[in-house]
């Protein structure tokens, strides 16, 4: 088997995740996380979009974790970040963080937002 070092651009993976917190990079977040190229800060959630359209002349995709299980996102939180030009991708949180992780070591041009499990 050959191992790779992967190599993150100029965003921070994350490192592990718990019930009410994410850990990305060496900092402990307690609550909802947003996390990208731009760096790394605490989300008020659904209906905190400021920040997210902030990344749309950065990011691609935007992939948003709903907690322990799958669920919708509002439909106009959707709308708005389609209407800027942001993709979105809605998984659990545990998924959406390790999906982050993995492209992100491929370089691509994706943020992360998730609810705590």
């Amino acid at each position: 088997m050959r191992l790779n070092e992967i190599t993150y651009t100029n965003a921070t993976p994350v490192d592990g995740y718990g019930p009410g917190f994410f850990r990305v990079g060496d900092a402990l977040f307690h609550g909802a996380v947003l996390t990208g190229p731009t760096g790394t800060s605490e989300w008020r959630g659904y209906e905190d979009a400021q920040p997210l359209l902030d990344l749309a002349a950065n990011i691609d995709v935007l992939f948003i974790g709903t907690g322990a299980e799958l669920a919708h996102i509002p439909a106009k939180l959707r709308n708005t970040l389609e209407d800027a030009g942001i993709g979105v991708e809605i998984m659990n949180s545990p998924a959406a963080c390790r999906t982050y992780n993995v492209l992100l070591s491929e370089g691509r041009r994706i943020a992360l937002a998730a609810l705590p499990v």
